[in-house]
């Protein structure tokens, strides 16, 4: 029954008929030559020096720089229609950039003019070096609240500001070392770790936290807690209502309420979009000409003050790196690296993807982490490309990355120049402005959307949510992270088997839970492994196999079918497999012959068979009992079946004439 070089049997072959499909073991590999191939598969999968192969040496130079600052690849092709568009993107979203700097600034407890630092290096860094043509690089709230979640549990902002300071520069600086390294060596898979439920609840959460914490400006409290759990806010914010400022409440409802209009006109008609995106400033200067028309700062309306003019001052010398702080500044340096990691590539894929062209996610980690490095130089806190500010890029119509460079030089004007124009801006608005970004993060649509389709899904979303909100940033993102992590090993260590069945007129075998027409075959159990067999699993699968065997004999047993003969596994999904699932291979096989049965396996790939070779696990089992598929195989012990019955039957029969002839003699 097939032939001994690893025959797969055909039709012909159970007759006698001979030929048959044969199976193809992968030639033996080096063992340096198959890390290297699987090194380069896992860290270079889309293989970016092809492009340099056979190229002469200048060519090569040429490429190399175009590969590292991507500007010198689309400059060359750059035209004014480009940048026009980029002009009035660059206008558009410096006039977001502006007041969204300072308030998430103060949302991380740092000097608002921090907020305008960081909106003019980074995003001419990016421009240089960044791969997507819509993302608008600056400050983000979630990292503004981690910022001040961690190295506020250690450090008061207000006690000992400079020291505060210094720390946040340095935890900039490890989360742009963290982030380009992950470039470099081509790990960029791990941020893909962080799923989507993860991200969806995690974001929410944060929303809600930030939200939360802007009470302290709509309310116009002096002191207010430190921590982001919803209790110690609440508690906070109502052991304080004899200083609750009704004139600050006012003005804050109002301002937010006009915010939340302008995103709703802008919704409603997306080509009016430069209304929501215009509604920050415009908030920012009618609170600014409001306080000081009516000397409002007298009144229990809190201003920011006076903001230096100049661009940015070096910070090098600066960086804490020999505080006894500095291990606090390296945790919150990964974790906001991470985050920002996260938000800015799935933004930038999600533009890209409406435009129809890719961006790499190894150089954009590589562009964020320089564009950080060299933030932590010059006075700038953590950035990345945020979703409010690169969505109003993208219907700005912007072309290229120059809208960022448009933008850094408006934001060089502001500090430059108009700086002191903010001297009357009340801390209340930059609340409100705050509140209406946050409000568009809590995607309660997605949630219900991850109950519809995958509760395990929605359990991490909305752990991830409740641990942000009753916990901490930390602990939610942890919680929801390691749920994360447990559903992928739940996968491994619980692969699914399933019992296959024919379809009926075809040659087709599917799971008979699935396919309710599927037909089990009299005598043989078909079962299809759904994964790659690991030490993790192989436990597992060799209890689950032999429990499919004892619950099939008992239903072929109470029914008087015939008895179960063979035992075929469907390796078709098992793109791997290790020492330990090859040993369990072996004992489900002695559990088979000590019942009276055979082994057969249906299509193992390449991986598989190279192993099982090398286990000399295929000579034990019998080369004949590997099959191309399942229906082969399924033909194959049929085939058997019917032989031995017919054997059977003629010995029965020469009995019985022997019987027969006893008696007349």
């Amino acid at each position: 029954m097939g032939n001994a070089d690893f025959g797969y049997p055909s039709a012909n072959s159970y007759e006698g008929g001979g030929g048959g499909h044969r199976v193809a073991v992968p030639p033996p590999q080096p063992f340096i030559k198959s890390l290297k191939n699987t090194m380069k598969e896992t860290l270079f999968p889309d293989d970016p020096l092809r492009q340099f192969k056979n190229q002469p040496p200048k060519k090569k130079f040429i490429l190399g720089l175009q590969y590292i600052f991507p500007i010198f690849e689309w400059g060359p092709r750059y035209t004014i229609d480009f940048f026009k568009s980029d002009l009035i993107a660059g206008i558009t979203i410096a006039s977001l950039a502006i007041p969204q700097g300072i308030s998430y600034a103060k949302l991380a407890n740092l000097p608002p003019i921090l907020g305008l630092y960081s909106s003019f290096v980074p995003p001419l860094i990016y421009a240089v070096m960044g791969s997507s043509r819509d993302l608008a690089v600056g400050t983000v709230a979630v990292a503004s609240l981690l910022t001040a979640s961690m190295l506020g549990s250690e450090v008061n902002a207000n006690e000992n500001p400079t020291l505060y300071l210094h720390l946040a520069f340095t935890a900039t600086f490890f989360a742009g070392v963290f982030e380009a390294t992950l470039g470099i060596v081509r790990l960029g898979f791990i941020v893909d770790f962080l799923s989507h439920s993860t991200i969806v609840g995690f974001m929410a959460g944060a929303a809600t936290v930030v939200i939360l914490q802007q009470l302290k400006g709509i309310l116009g409290l002096d002191h207010f807690t430190h921590q982001t759990d919803i209790v110690s806010v609440m508690r906070s914010v109502f052991t304080q209502t004899h200083q609750w400022r009704w004139e600050s409440a006012v003005l804050g409802c109002v301002f937010l309420f006009y915010l939340l209009m302008a995103r709703f006109f802008s919704k409603k008609k997306p080509k009016l979009f430069w209304i929501s995106a215009m509604a920050p400033l415009t908030s920012v200067i009618l609170a600014s000409l409001l306080v000081y028309l009516t000397h409002a700062e007298h009144h229990g309306v809190q201003v920011i003050g006076e903001l230096k003019k100049g661009i940015n001052p070096p910070s090098i010398m600066d960086l804490a790196f020999g505080s006894s702080y500095l291990t606090t500044a390296i945790k919150t340096g990964i974790v906001t690296g991470v985050i920002a990691l996260a938000e800015g590539i799935a933004v930038g894929r999600s533009f890209a993807m409406f435009k129809n062209y890719n961006i790499d996610g190894n150089k954009e980690m590589i562009a964020f982490g320089t564009m950080n490095i060299l933030g932590s130089f010059t006075s700038c806190y953590l950035t990345t490309g945020p979703f409010s500010r690169s969505a109003v890029n993208f219907n700005a119509g912007c072309k290229t990355a120059v809208s960022n460079i448009v933008m850094a030089l408006a934001v060089m004007i502001t500090l430059l120049f108009l700086t002191p124009l903010f001297h009357y801006t009340p801390l209340v608005v930059l609340s409100s402005i705050i509140i209406a970004a946050m409000l568009g993060l809590i995607d309660y649509e997605a949630a219900i959307h991850l109950w519809h389709v995958d509760k395990f899904d929605f359990l991490v979303c909305i752990t991830a949510y409740f641990g942000v909100v009753f916990g901490s940033v930390e602990i939610g993102l942890v919680i929801a992270v390691a749920l994360s992590l447990l559903r992928v090993l739940l996968f491994v260590a619980r692969p699914k088997t399933l019992v296959l069945g024919n379809l009926p007129e075809t040659k087709i075998y599917r799971s008979v839970d699935q396919y309710s027409n599927a037909k089990t075959v009299p005598g043989l159990l078909l079962l299809q492994i759904d994964a790659p067999i690991y030490f993790a699993n192989s436990s597992y699968l060799r209890e689950r196999i032999s429990r499919w065997m004892d619950e099939e004999e008992d239903k072929l047993n109470s029914s008087g079918e015939t008895s179960l003969q063979y035992i075929i596994l469907d390796m078709s999904a098992v793109g791997n497999i290790d020492t330990s699932g090859i040993s369990m291979l072996e004992e489900v096989k002695k559990n088979i012959d000590r019942r009276g049965m055979k082994l057969g396996l249906a299509n193992p790939g390449s991986e598989v068979m190279k192993k099982l070779n090398k286990a000399k696990f295929i000579e034990a089992l019998g080369h004949e009992w590997m099959f191309l598929t399942v229906a082969e195989a399924v033909g194959a012990c049929n085939f058997l079946l019917h032989t031995t019955s017919r054997k059977t039957k003629s010995v029965s029969d020469d009995d019985e004439s022997q019987k027969w002839t006893n008696n007349i003699v």
